[in-house]
């Protein structure tokens, strides 16, 4: 997880930020003491501090005015001050001015509108003082808070050590304490309403590294935690049973469908195959991993035999020759585009890919699956409401089998909708697949677009993309999440006379 921070620099930092503030606002309060104010009569602080339509001047009049009563605050005066914390229209410094006197006269009050309003906080630069208010203050009553603001995501990719959120709970914890915060707040989690709050601290664990170290975590809490939580019993048995755990949420449902008990012959199998995977082979991996696993243990045991080297010659070997097309406007930002070659992906091909890349290429080699894709395919380039797509998996004799699924919604051609029975088959099946189909001399769109790379990483199965090329040839290509693709080359419809 995140390493190496000393928060003594952020606490250091802090107390420069808040001296500067106190200054600010006392040259502020001169000003108005020189000036008057802005020139306009108030007559009720509150409600021109509420007011987001008066000017700047008005507002610090009003606050200034506000303080100076001397009365414990009434219900009109806490809801002006603390509606600084979220109401648009105000000065950072105003607004840092009257939580300052709200925290001063009703600590509980300026908790509580924080702890609902700072995970909802959009503006960075608010954010950021806001977060340094917290530590200054040392609300540490707003840890969950500000774990909830973190995990979301921060436009531009900040570094989560660079993350305002993080930085306040070093400085009120200390180093080793944000990550211990985040899996205490994942735990805490357990009502139907912090359904979120679980999920983004799953998350935002992810995101700090130190994925081993989670694992045990899982382990270790199962006892005392699982019972009344409505994630850790499923990641517990995943932890135990794989040697591995979910990344996103798409992949806690995942887990949370195979743990169900109408898949319990399923579980067995791919916990079966997960242990005959050698102990350096199984740190990589993943859920997308388990259906392929069963399969080469029930019907292709020479795949789980076979050496990662093995596997990619084998992949390599099947590719020599074959015909390659990509897409023309797959829609990725310049610069960004995925090359689509084995070569360039074959460093970061898990076992796990191999084995999928290698049951792919059997399966398209099988003139019964070609026959089942490019009949469907056919169907698709008559239908203009949709793109068609489905599963592959095997059957209990071994045999590849190709699931057809009507799509969820109907949007436009170049889009598929995938439906939820899709998901329950794509638990256990080997891969996704949709296809490019709009009409038969469709090249030009060979290959996953960035929509098709998004659902990779989101739902983060193994995913085929078949695209026509002419009335009897396919383009296809194997993509998973983090931008991995590789070009399986063409296969031909059976009737053309060619097995590929």
């Amino acid at each position: 997880m995140v390493r190496g921070c000393d928060n003594s620099h952020y606490a250091s930092q802090i107390r420069r930020m808040a001296t500067m503030r106190r200054l600010q606002h006392a040259v502020a309060i001169a000003f108005l003491a020189l000036t008057g104010g802005c020139g306009h009569t108030i007559t009720d602080p509150a409600a021109s501090l509420r007011d987001v339509s008066r000017s700047g001047s008005e507002h610090r009049l009003a606050l200034q005015m506000l303080m100076e009563r001397g009365a414990t605050p009434n219900k009109a005066d806490l809801d002006a001050l603390q509606g600084l914390a979220y109401r648009p229209g105000y000065s950072e410094e105003l607004r840092l001015q009257g939580l300052e006197y709200l925290i001063r006269v009703d600590r509980d009050a300026a908790a509580v509108t924080l702890r609902r309003r700072l995970p909802r906080v959009t503006d960075h630069e608010w954010l950021r003082a806001l977060c340094a208010f917290v530590a200054e203050h040392d609300m540490t009553d707003l840890d969950e808070a500000l774990v909830s603001s973190w995990g979301r995501p921060w436009t531009g990719d900040l570094p989560d050590a660079q993350r305002p959120e993080y930085q306040a709970l070093l400085a009120m914890h200390g180093p080793g304490a944000p990550e211990a915060i985040v899996w205490k707040t994942f735990l805490g989690a357990t009502r139907p309403s912090e359904r979120g709050m679980r999920y983004r601290c799953w998350e935002l664990l992810h995101r700090l590294g130190a994925r081993d170290e989670l694992i045990e975590l899982v382990r270790a809490s199962s006892e005392d935690a699982s019972g009344d939580h409505p994630m850790l019993a499923d990641l517990h048995a995943a932890a135990e049973s794989f040697g591995t755990i979910p990344w996103n949420r798409e992949e806690v449902l995942w887990i949370h469908k195979l743990a169900a008990p109408e898949r319990q012959a399923f579980w067995a199998s791919a916990e079966a195959a997960c242990k005959d995977v050698p102990a350096e082979r199984r740190a990589d991996l993943e859920i997308r991993d388990l259906p392929v696993l069963a399969a080469a243990a029930a019907h292709r045991p020479a795949l789980l035999q076979a050496t990662r080297p093995e596997l990619l010659a084998a992949v390599d070997r099947a590719l020599i020759n074959q015909r390659h097309y990509r897409e023309q406007d797959p829609g990725f930002l310049p610069g960004q585009e995925i090359d689509h070659r084995l070569s360039t992906h074959r460093d970061r091909l898990t076992y796990g890919d191999l084995m999928a890349l290698r049951m792919a290429q059997d399966a398209l080699s099988s003139p019964e699956v070609r026959a089942h894709l490019f009949h469907f395919a056919d169907r698709d380039v008559h239908d203009e409401t949709t793109e068609y797509g489905g599963v592959i998996d095997l059957d209990h004799k071994g045999r590849f089998n190709v699931r057809e699924f009507p799509p969820r919604m109907r949007v436009h051609d170049r889009r598929f909708e995938a439906s939820q029975d899709m998901f329950d088959a794509g638990y256990t099946a080997l891969f996704h697949f949709h296809y490019h189909a709009q009409k038969h001399r469709n090249f030009a769109h060979a290959g996953p677009g960035a929509g098709d790379m998004k659902y990779a990483d989101n739902t983060r199965a193994n995913c085929l993309v078949l695209t026509f090329v002419d009335e009897n040839t396919m383009n296809v290509d194997y993509y998973r999440h983090d931008r991995v693709l590789v070009d399986l080359g063409v296969i031909l419809r059976p009737s053309s006379g060619s097995p590929r």
